[in-house]
């Protein structure tokens, strides 16, 4: 995949590594409505509860739900702390 049209993305609990890789964009739900992170977004970060993740590639689109986690992203790379 291009770089310049993706954005690393890595979803781990305390115990495994649950989805790793590049992507074109990831979506969610947070308190304050929908969002999407792009590539190059700005830094960001924020808690998600029982909202599907959706990790669009170029193949598929991978969903995700989580009691809670939390999305930080920073420097073309999404981190999702899970189950804390």
């Amino acid at each position: 995949m291009d770089n310049k049209n993706s954005i690393f993305i890595r979803i781990s609990s305390p115990d495994k590594l649950i989805w790793e890789g590049e992507a074109l964009s990831l979506s969610s739900v947070n308190s304050q409505g929908p969002f999407d992170i792009l590539p190059y977004h700005a830094n960001f970060i924020s808690i998600i509860e029982n909202q599907p993740l959706k990790i669009r590639t170029p193949v598929k689109t991978e969903q995700f739900v989580f009691p809670n986690c939390i999305i930080y992203a920073h420097g073309n790379k999404v981190i999702v702390f899970t189950n804390l």
